[in-house]
């Protein structure tokens, strides 16, 4: 079977995840099904068995396979998008289109950091990026959630799906990020998100929870910046740790 074609570039191990998350999405290896062993995957990609551990970790992060005693299989359904998911790895970008917030408003802008943001985000005082809108209506019009995220120039320039946003008359109607950390890990990145989560005030509610996200890389670049405001009564976030 021929191996899709993948740069040169990239890590091993995320070239690997890339032909195998290629056979489980045609549906070449059916949901349910085991995958090949360890040993056959190393023959097959003339790769070492850390290589492929690494790959096989990845898409078990994006719930593409679950491992057990018997061996690693492909997920028998889709991974559940129910609601926002902070965890490293995991495929949806927590601000997207689609799934129980389907209502929300989610727009694109191209316009500067507040004070303070833009050094962080690798911008010269002044100099307009890509920042990501996104309001989930409530009761009578009433926003129960609303995200900002801002992205840096570093992250504009090395994911190639984000970058084709910087082009405005391009946009969709709806943009869908939903891929977004899928896409980072697909250029290379390997990324560190810490969240801190609190009680303040803003439109969403009279006190609301409140999520600061940075996002960056293995170089200490930072990626993306989000602020999340929501109802404490109105949402829910889970949270997965791999250990």
């Amino acid at each position: 079977m021929a191996e899709p074609q993948t740069s040169a570039a990239l890590p091993l191990y995320l070239r690997v995840a890339a032909a195998l998350r290629d056979d489980l999405t045609q549906r070449r290896i059916a949901p349910g099904a085991r995958l090949p062993s360890e040993r056959s995957l190393v023959h097959r990609f003339r790769v070492n068995r850390h290589t492929v551990r690494n790959a096989l970790q990845l898409l078990r992060d994006e719930r593409l396979v679950v491992t057990e005693r018997r061996g690693t299989f492909a997920a028998a359904t889709a991974p559940d998008a129910s609601g926002p998911v902070l965890a490293p790895g995991l495929l949806r970008f927590p601000c997207g289109t689609g799934g129980p917030d389907a209502a929300a408003v989610t727009r694109l802008f191209w316009e500067p950091a507040p004070t303070g943001l833009a050094e962080r985000l690798g911008l010269p005082p002044g100099e307009p990026s890509l920042v990501h809108r996104h309001q989930v209506p409530g009761t009578g019009g009433t926003p129960v959630q609303e995200a900002v995220s801002r992205f840096s120039r570093y992250a504009l320039s090395e994911v190639p799906e984000l970058a084709r946003y910087r082009r405005p008359e391009s946009w969709p109607a709806r943009p869908d990020l939903r891929m977004l950390y899928h896409w980072m890990h697909r250029a290379g990145l390997r990324l560190t998100r810490r969240e801190s989560i609190g009680v303040g005030h803003g439109p969403v509610a009279t006190t609301c929870l409140t999520v600061h996200r940075v996002v960056s890389d293995q170089h200490g670049h930072v990626l993306e910046v989000t602020d999340i405001r929501f109802s404490p009564d109105a949402a829910s976030w889970t949270y997965e740790f791999t250990g």
